[in-house]
């Protein structure tokens, strides 16, 4: 077992830790160039539950979500998302910047991670599915694995907001928006989600994020329902960097796993994903494509 990683085949940590040594001088390369330009990729990671049990692949225990952290900060800007936004706006970035945030909302989040970031003065944005808030039903992609996880609760949501987290938006039934051409229905998981979770959190909710968020979990439609709601940014979850002079409204995001050798490999300059398409979309026709991100 990879005591790293335990969702990671111990021949494949060796082979990604080879694979990040050997384009090490690479990634000095690109990052030194990137500087020179004032063009520095910005990471926004996203995670979704830290907690102990190492239940799911998307949960990830408190040590390694804090040594995670603690790497990060010796590395990085570690920025809010309106800080991430203001940079990729301004087309002008000169040093590495992550910023953290966290899908869906889970209860154990609270108990010790959240409060780890908080005490730290780290910036948090903070996506959540509005059902499960209010009902506290646990999340069907978990009862489907035969888990049970609380959601958070208002309470936990009005004092992390308190406390300087950023509340967004992740939809109403964590619905995949893609696939939906019903205009009522998009507006109810993007719009009305999002004005009810500011409302029974008494916060604003600035920011909202795609459930799954991959290609196909997008649609121009969408972005432009988004946009028109008064939402500053929406996030998608394909992986990809975001580069100094890209639509400041449209954040690519990176999935956090356990262990450190991916993190490394990802916040870096990966070769590899610096080839990630990036969705765009034309809000004059609602026409949308993919297209080659721009990475110096």
């Amino acid at each position: 077992m990879n005591q790293d990683s335990p969702h990671l085949p111990v021949w494949k940590s060796l082979l990604l830790g080879g694979y990040y040594r050997a384009s090490l001088p690479y990634r000095w390369w690109r990052q030194a160039a990137a500087i020179a330009e004032h063009r520095v990729p910005i990471v926004v990671l996203f995670y979704h539950r830290i907690a102990d049990d190492g239940a799911t692949s998307w949960t990830m225990s408190n040590r390694c979500f804090e040594r995670q952290v603690r790497w990060m900060a010796d590395r990085f800007d570690l920025v809010s998302l309106a800080e991430a936004q203001r940079r990729i706006r301004d087309g002008e970035n000169t040093r590495p910047a992550v910023a953290i945030t966290f899908d869906d909302g889970y209860a154990e989040n609270c108990h010790r991670a959240i409060p780890l970031l908080v005490k730290e003065g780290i910036p948090c944005t903070y996506f959540v599915v509005l059902h499960n808030v209010l009902r506290q039903e646990p999340f069907l992609h978990d009862v489907a694995r035969g888990h049970r996880f609380l959601p958070n609760s208002v309470e936990q949501l009005r004092a992390m907001a308190t406390a300087g987290v950023e509340i967004g938006g992740h939809t109403y039934s964590h619905a995949e928006l893609g696939p939906i051409d019903d205009e009522d229905d998009l507006y109810r998981e993007i719009v009305m989600a999002g004005r009810e979770l500011q409302q029974v959190i008494e916060t604003p909710v600035r920011y909202f994020a795609f459930p799954f968020g991959q290609y196909e979990s997008l649609s121009g439609r969408a972005f432009e329902i988004a946009r028109e709601a008064g939402y500053r940014a929406v996030c998608s979850a394909y992986g990809g960097y975001n580069v100094p002079g890209d639509d400041p409204f449209h954040i690519q995001r990176i999935h956090a796993d356990e262990g450190m050798i991916r993190l490394k490999n990802r916040l870096t300059i990966d070769p590899r994903m610096s080839r990630t398409g990036r969705f765009t979309w034309n809000p004059s026709n609602g026409g949308t494509q993919v297209v080659k991100d721009r990475v110096s």
